[in-house]
């Protein structure tokens, strides 16, 4: 599935990074932190946000937002669009629904090798018992 968010969507601010930079990492807001509440978005229906809002529960916040933020770039810009490849990971994984799977039998000959192994250990086992008279 794409993940396309309308760019007015998201909310943006911006810090000190603690990230490579040198002292230049002092003087300079670098890290971007982007801001985005799925309940309240109009890129997803109803049923996939539902889905989303419970996937991600445990990420967001009181305001019910989602919180991402950058600092490995020198660089405002390139730590925004690591924000935004960040947030469309997450989503991808969120709305990710794995395959069901389809119970088999198992073969005559696989139920026959268990038990032969079944039985060879068992009589491992008995031969390192004592002796009875």
């Amino acid at each position: 599935m794409d993940v396309n968010i309308p760019f007015h969507e998201l909310d943006f601010s911006y810090a000190r990074s603690r990230g490579p930079g040198g002292q230049n990492v002092n003087r300079t807001n670098s890290a971007a932190i982007l801001r985005w509440n799925p309940a309240k978005s109009h890129a997803f229906s109803p049923e996939v946000k539902e889905r989303l809002l419970h996937k991600l529960a445990n990420q967001l916040t009181d305001e019910g937002d989602i919180l991402i933020r950058s600092e490995e770039h020198r660089d405002q810009d390139q730590n925004r669009s690591a924000c935004i490849r960040k947030l469309q990971a997450l989503i991808k994984k969120a709305l990710f629904v794995p395959k069901k799977r389809v119970a088999t039998k198992p073969t005559k000959g696989s139920v026959r090798r268990r038990l032969e192994g079944k039985k060879i250990q068992s009589e491992v086992k008995a031969g390192r018992q004592k002796v009875r008279v």
